[in-house]
């Protein structure tokens, strides 16, 4: 078995059919029949089943390919260090983001990243919840990824700062008269609230806990930038990242009386190499809130 066997096998998977997968591999189509063929063989399995509209994995291909893809990326990963030098990386570094948090950290890093290593290719992926990060990362398709504090951190995590949350009310809403809003004058407010399972949905659930009246959901949505907008309409009320916060909406938020904000930190994979260790530096070095030291009891 050959690392381009496990190529092929991937763009054939991707492509639906031995066709098209030969037209992005650029390769003969004869060739990559040939080399499906001589690995399902090897592997004495079928990693496709045959039917009239094209290839499709068949279950233990699906199996096979989650591995092959991994491999392939772990190949790449050391294939860029061993040709490049520090000063002249190139390669793919794939970081994922837990939706919401680092929204305005993450582009000034990669921008210093890429004027370091301006060759490398950089591929950013949202994720909103924690499990969705776990599965990318048991995959082996992660360099780094950003993320919310949890119960489920990783141990080896590094901590970055926190996320600051704060409310986005509709226009004329009585909040918006002080500086901070506190949590039992949004009673009866309808919510704008995210994807169910999702980071940011989960803070909303801790900050609302045992409310009184039981809040009302007037819409769920999956991108910060939508619940901000339709807030602003007057939709409901939204609990989001500060720094996710569109321009020009600034006006109409508040951060909450007591503070709300989250823990945020990056998970990098083992056996690093010098983009991922670059990108968790310039991570630190971005302005992040830090939350006040609670006062020591006597």
């Amino acid at each position: 078995m050959s690392l381009r066997q496990y190529e092929y096998a991937l763009v054939v998977a991707e492509a639906g059919s031995v066709t098209a997968a030969a037209e992005r591999l650029r390769v003969a189509q004869p060739s990559v029949s040939q080399q499906i063929r001589a690995l399902e063989q090897e592997l004495g399995v079928r990693l496709f089943a045959r039917l009239s509209t094209g290839l499709v994995p068949t279950l233990v291909g699906r199996a096979f390919l989650r591995e092959a893809q991994a491999a392939v990326n772990a190949s790449r990963r050391a294939t860029a260090v061993a040709r490049s030098g520090r000063d002249a990386l190139t390669g793919e570094l794939s970081v994922a983001v837990q939706l919401g948090f680092g929204t305005r950290q993450l582009p000034g890093a990669l921008r210093a990243l890429r004027g370091r290593f301006p060759r490398l290719e950089v591929t950013v992926v949202e994720e909103p919840s924690t499990a969705g990060l776990e599965r990318l990362g048991r995959r082996g398709e992660l360099d780094l990824a950003l993320m919310a504090a949890c119960q489920r951190t990783p141990a080896d995590a590094q901590p970055l700062g926190h996320e600051e949350f704060v409310a986005v009310l509709g226009p004329g809403h009585r909040g918006l008269a002080a500086d901070r809003v506190r949590l039992d004058e949004l009673a009866g407010d309808p919510w704008v609230r995210f994807d169910r399972d999702g980071a940011l949905d989960a803070v909303l659930e801790e900050v609302l806990g045992d409310a009184d009246p039981v809040p009302t959901t007037a819409a769920r949505v999956s991108q910060t930038a939508t619940a901000v907008r339709w807030a602003a309409r007057g939709l409901g009320v939204t609990l989001v990242p500060a720094s996710t916060v569109p321009r020009g909406y600034e006006h109409l938020t508040r951060p909450l009386h007591p503070g709300v904000s989250k823990p945020v930190v990056a998970v990098v994979r083992s056996g690093a190499g010098p983009a991922e260790t670059a990108l968790l530096e310039l991570l630190r070095q971005e302005n992040w809130h830090r939350t006040p030291p609670r006062p020591r009891v006597a």
